[in-house]
């Protein structure tokens, strides 16, 4: 067994188990990784590995590897790597399984996220809301951004640093028709005055995120769930945490209704944009009743 990750024994809760399993995919990214030998390295069989795994996790071991892998890839290519380079050192062994794999996560070619996002053009605009500074990003693909702030510029600043060398466009009626009628929904369902906007969404994120925030989709206005309803919804009841966990990653909170997900004892629980902002959407919700005010 590997020295880089904490021992692994039958004698050894489970949840530790898995844990430290999940450390030794991580030191091992670039490898390629069977279910054979993670099971070998853990001490279980294949099938008792696989199920244990995903519990404790929330995905498998396959798209916790392929996530880790992604991060590798993409740390390379932001540090200036050749896409060549990066896909070798990340394990992906040739550039057109790179292509296959990893195209939907990065939102783009791997060469324009080399680059900080250049040749890549990102339309956003900002609204002052009743719940502060409200910004709004949109690639061709749909809304891949939508987040509370202090200012204008501390939006605009979060979202250079995911796409420093972008193309980001203040959005205007005429450049950007959509973006702009899809501003003005969501200002006026905020503001009670519209529906729910049904908008297409540039959703990034790994396999279980995706399964959380897809779930949240069905939680219906007036409505909350609690962590352990969200892990059993994605799938996978025994991974609270990490269902948490995918709520705070959630970067398109006002679409994505993460604030509908509340402690088991009914406490609030965490919000990425403030609990004062959760709260005030639950009370917009529950005072319209069965219609629909923010996400």
């Amino acid at each position: 067994m590997s020295d880089m990750i904490p021992p692994m024994s039958p004698a050894q809760p489970l949840p530790g188990r898995m844990q430290a399993l999940a450390a030794f995919i991580q030191a091992h990214a670039d490898e390629p990784l069977t279910l054979a030998r993670l099971a070998d390295e853990a001490g279980m069989s294949p099938f008792h590995l696989q199920r244990s795994f995903k519990a404790v996790l929330g995905v498998s071991p396959k798209d916790f590897h392929a996530a880790e892998r992604l991060k590798t890839f993409k740390a390379r290519l932001r540090r200036g790597d050749s896409v060549l380079s990066a896909t070798f050192e990340a394990g992906y062994g040739s550039t057109s399984r790179v292509y296959e794999q990893v195209n939907g996560s990065l939102g783009m070619t791997p060469s324009a996220y080399r680059a900080g996002g250049a040749g890549e053009t990102l339309a956003f605009a900002v609204r002052e809301t009743a719940l502060g500074f409200l910004m709004m990003a949109a690639t061709q693909r749909g809304v891949c951004c939508v987040q509370f702030g202090n200012s204008e510029q501390t939006l605009e600043d979060q979202l250079r640093k995911e796409f420093p060398k972008a193309d980001l466009r203040a959005a205007s009626p005429r450049a950007d028709p959509d973006l702009d009628a899809w501003m003005w929904a969501l200002e006026h369902h905020l503001a009670r005055s519209g529906p729910r906007p049904d908008l297409p969404l540039d959703l990034r994120g790994t396999a279980f995120q995706l399964k959380v925030w897809r779930f949240l989709l069905s939680v219906k206005s007036g409505e909350v769930v609690s962590y352990a309803e969200l892990a059993r919804g994605a799938d996978a009841p025994r991974a609270v945490r990490a269902a948490a966990t995918a709520c705070a990653a959630n970067r398109i909170a006002v679409l994505i209704p993460c604030h509908r997900v509340l402690r088991s004892d009914g406490g609030l629980g965490g919000y990425r944009w403030g609990l004062d902002r959760k709260r005030t959407l639950l009370d917009l919700e529950r005072a319209t009743g069965a219609a629909e005010i923010g996400a």
